[in-house]
């Protein structure tokens, strides 16, 4: 609904023009009518109007010199000039104000309302197209992170092969000659627990405020897990350690000291690897920044510590080892091949730290692996009875090569047995879905009560479907908010709040994007 103003000194004429205006459109409607150009500055500047007709010829401030006025107040508002002077000079000054719009008094009716129509058009469309661009913004952005991700998870399993600093820098449009992971760690506070949402409203904070006490370095933010997120910084020069202690310290100082404030029942760690050169040894600074946190898990007093060489941290114990054989075994469970790699690669190097490279005691400990893998997919339901043949005289690379390709083929084979029991499991999601589609619920959230990644639930959900997550949930709301409108003692606000929404303006865009009516014109047709 566009807001008209309406500036004459001639009650007649303005009475006139807001009869004419608001009995012609539901689009538009008058807020207010001014006796001079004094008033209509004041007007314009509380009452933020879209459109305003305005006089020309009017005692003390005239129009030309309220409209210089008002657009210093807010450039957007359109002008259509009324007059009854059809001279060229008065045309001329108001449109080196870059008012296009100008009718003569007596003013026909059709005049009227045509340069109403082709104002509201330009608006309208100004409107779509800012819309579609944010739309778009938002797209490319969700994109470009979700890329970034990719990226973060593929330097931390170690297969970055081909690709070096020089492209990568090409990509972003900056020099990039060296680069070091930092990974943060969200620990619960004794005898607490971290829900859902924590987590997620933890991770975006950590992106935004990563990005605002970033040191103008380049960064990629990677995936939650576990409550841990890797980030890869890239930097524009080669640096030495004590340049990385001191551009590091200060975004762990700024982001601890924010972290405070903010008030998250949790404690922030953070461990920090070294820098490497070349993009295919990142590896080793994710499992020094990996080590580190390990050290710091056995401290109270500490927030954060730097890794000082490859390998110098304190040796894992079995303990932590097991752990990471669980967290392996939880996303073989899952069928979730990033997760299986990602984990495998801390896996195999806690390994070869605590049994000091010795090939029998590491072939042991795969074989115990194996039986585990081969236990979980009995209780499963699946057969795969196939264990890999490795012999202790083996080398220790050529034994992990044949654990991963084992453990590919076998989420391979979790992945088929989730297909065929997907129909009950996103029964289940939907059900989930329709009991809290008011609150604020994700498609993290959704994954986890039926316990798939998010990744493999969003697929199997489109496929089963033929709709996404999101679009499934819109539909819910929007058909819940359909049957609340038709109690007319409840406000469209209290509705929009009611099925999930935050934002009135918003709901009233996605509204009308679906059903093709906004909210007030549904609701009118409905109740009558």
């Amino acid at each position: 609904m566009l807001k008209i103003l309406i500036v004459d000194d001639e009650i007649l004429e303005r009475t006139a023009l807001t009869k004419i205006i608001n009995s012609s459109s539901k689009d538009v409607m008058v807020i207010g009518e001014a006796p001079n150009g004094r008033i209509a500055i004041e007007m314009a500047r509380e009452q933020r109007p879209d459109i305003i007709f305005m006089d020309i010829k009017m005692p003390g401030i005239d129009g030309v010199q309220a409209v210089k006025a008002i657009k210093k107040i807010n450039p957007v508002i359109r002008f259509i000039m009324v007059s009854a002077f059809n001279t060229f000079e008065y045309a001329k000054e108001v449109m080196q104000q870059g008012v296009k719009e100008y009718i003569l008094k007596p003013s026909r009716k059709q005049d009227i309302l045509a340069a109403l129509e082709r104002v509201s058009s330009e608006i309208f469309e100004e409107s779509k197209q800012r819309e579609e661009q944010h739309n778009l913004r938002q797209n490319l952005d969700r994109a470009v992170s979700i890329a970034q991700k990719e990226w973060v998870s593929t330097v931390l399993v170690n297969q970055v092969q081909d690709i070096t600093f020089d492209e990568w820098g090409q990509l972003l449009g900056v020099e990039i000659t060296s680069g070091y992971i930092m990974l943060f760690l969200l620990r619960p506070k004794e005898g607490t627990e971290i829900s859902i949402d924590q987590k997620q409203n933890w991770y975006l904070w950590l992106k935004d405020t990563l990005h605002s006490v970033g040191m103008n370095q380049e960064m990629m933010v990677g995936p939650l897990t576990d409550l841990q997120v890797p980030v890869l910084f890239l930097t524009k020069k080669t640096i030495e350690k004590v340049h990385l202690k001191t551009n590091a310290q200060m975004i762990i100082d700024q982001l601890n000291r924010i972290f405070e404030k903010k008030g998250f029942n949790a404690e922030l760690r953070i461990g920090v690897g070294l820098p490497y050169n070349h993009a295919h040894e990142l590896n080793k600074s994710y499992l020094e920044a990996h080590m580190a946190l390990q050290q710091l898990a056995k401290t109270s007093n500490r927030k954060y510590l730097f890794a000082v060489k490859q390998g110098s941290a304190e040796l894992p114990s079995s303990s932590e080892l097991l752990e990471t054989e669980k967290k392996l075994l939880e996303a073989v469970r899952q069928g979730d091949v990033n997760q299986v790699l990602f984990i495998f690669e801390s896996f195999a190097t806690m390994l070869v730290e605590e049994k000091n490279t010795n090939g029998s005691l590491v072939k042991k400990s795969f074989d115990e692996l194996f039986i585990l893998v081969s236990r979980m997919l009995h209780e499963l339901g699946i057969s795969y009875e196939r264990i890999p043949a490795v012999e202790e005289s083996e080398e220790i690379m050529t034994i992990f090569e044949k654990g991963k390709a084992h453990l590919l083929a076998v989420v391979h084979h979790v992945q088929v047995w989730r297909n065929n029991h997907a129909k009950g499991m996103l029964h289940k999601a939907k059900e989930y879905i329709e009991r809290h589609y008011a609150e604020s619920i994700t498609l993290e959230s959704a994954a986890e009560y039926v316990e798939l990644s998010p990744y493999y639930f969003s697929k199997l959900f489109k496929d089963r479907f033929g709709m996404t997550f999101i679009d499934y949930l819109t539909e819910i709301r929007i058909n819940r908010a359909k049957a609340e409108m038709v109690d007319p003692g409840k406000s469209l606000k209290e509705i929009c709040y009611s099925i999930g929404y935050k934002d009135p303006n918003y709901f009233s865009r996605v509204f009308k994007k679906h059903t093709g009516l906004s909210p007030t014109e549904f609701r009118k047709v409905t109740v009558s």
